[in-house]
């Protein structure tokens, strides 16, 4: 059976989380939801949630931005995911407390064993095409490692829409064309059409679905077909009802056979390179 891979949930310890941002996810999944949120603070419990959920895999990622959400260490992610095949490890570096971007990603992926980037530019108050980010696309583009970053809009407090536009990413694309770049939430609200576009022009950018009711996917996309072997599922767990809906309702899309598959896990599969792990 083709793999099912979540390329999108946050660890999220609630000590570590600005309080709005636990109310807020409370608000959406409900105390039920919250309690597997509590269970999911150890690995075991995270694998015991991807078995109930029908998921073979889950990237775990790291949160570097205490202004509007808070953090999560990468020490933290990595220990929680080491020895864990199924727990997939990302980074998170922000350019105003990381002075150093490409050695730190360095030593995330060499010494910490991380598998990926993630930048969140509207929650750290950067621009993704940032001089200081560079150095650690040069070492994600080396490594051969994808890159999450933050597109469209966000609910938390003090995030800066501005920075979550899309086209600021065209710029790196150019500048690093073998650099494996996924946009998170795909431009969600404002910038659909210019996630698409970008994902169309360049070789190596893809759409993250995290964030975007599944059922509507062909309503945002439309042509989303043209682009199967690009998109890639995620949940932004917790701030999802149901991971095991948001899968059912992929698969009940109108597209052509195959076409959920490549969504669901083929193509996360290829960028984390899990087809030869």
């Amino acid at each position: 059976m083709p793999p099912i891979i979540d390329f999108h949930t946050h660890l999220a310890p609630p000590d570590q989380l600005q309080p709005w941002v636990s109310e807020w996810t409370l608000s959406v999944v409900g105390p039920e939801l919250a309690a597997r949120h509590a269970e999911r603070q150890t690995p075991e419990g995270a694998l015991r949630i991807l078995d109930a959920e029908g998921l073979d895999y889950a990237v775990v990622l790291a949160e570097m931005h205490p202004k509007t959400v808070g953090i999560t260490a990468n020490e933290t992610v990595a220990v929680y995911c080491a020895g864990q095949a199924r727990l997939i490890p990302f980074a998170c570096l922000n350019p105003h407390l990381s002075h150093h971007t490409g050695k730190d990603l360095r030593r995330c992926v060499e010494e910490l064993g991380m598998r990926g980037l993630k930048l969140g530019p509207p929650y750290g108050h950067f621009y993704p095409n940032d001089p200081a980010l560079y150095p650690a696309y040069e070492v994600a583009q080396e490594k051969g490692i994808p890159v999450l970053v933050h597109t469209g809009t966000s609910v938390f407090k003090g995030s800066k829409l501005k920075y979550g536009d899309p086209l600021w990413l065209d710029e790196v694309a150019v500048d690093f064309p073998d650099l494996r770049i996924v946009l998170a939430h795909s431009g969600r609200g404002y910038w659909y059409d210019a996630a698409f576009t970008l994902a169309r022009y360049h070789e190596h950018v893809y759409l993250e679905i995290a964030g975007l009711p599944p059922q509507h996917l062909l309503t945002y996309f439309p042509q989303l077909e043209r682009l199967a072997d690009k998109v890639i599922f995620g949940s932004d767990y917790p701030g999802v009802p149901s991971l095991k809906g948001n899968i059912a309702a992929i698969r009940g899309l109108p597209l052509s056979p195959g076409v959920a598959d490549k969504i669901l896990g083929l193509n996360a599969a290829r960028l984390l390179d899990l087809q030869s792990s």
